[in-house]
């Protein structure tokens, strides 16, 4: 059984919309979906080398898009 994100059944890049629980948003764009590690902190890593930590205690919501 793999541990990795059901968000590579998308792609190998998405877009994500995250909702954080003071009721603001934030998207990013082409996250490489092979570098998404869950954890106290939500760690992934964007097409052009940003390194996005995202403490998930704080997140309401997740959209994500092709």
């Amino acid at each position: 059984m793999s541990l990795r994100s059901s968000v590579e059944k998308k792609g190998k890049e998405v877009t994500q919309v995250i909702g954080f629980s003071q009721g603001n948003k934030k998207t990013w764009r082409n996250i490489k979906t092979d570098t998404i590690e869950q954890g106290e902190f939500t760690k992934f890593e964007t097409e052009d080398g940003r390194l996005v930590m995202v403490n998930t205690k704080n997140v309401d919501w997740v959209e994500v898009m092709l």
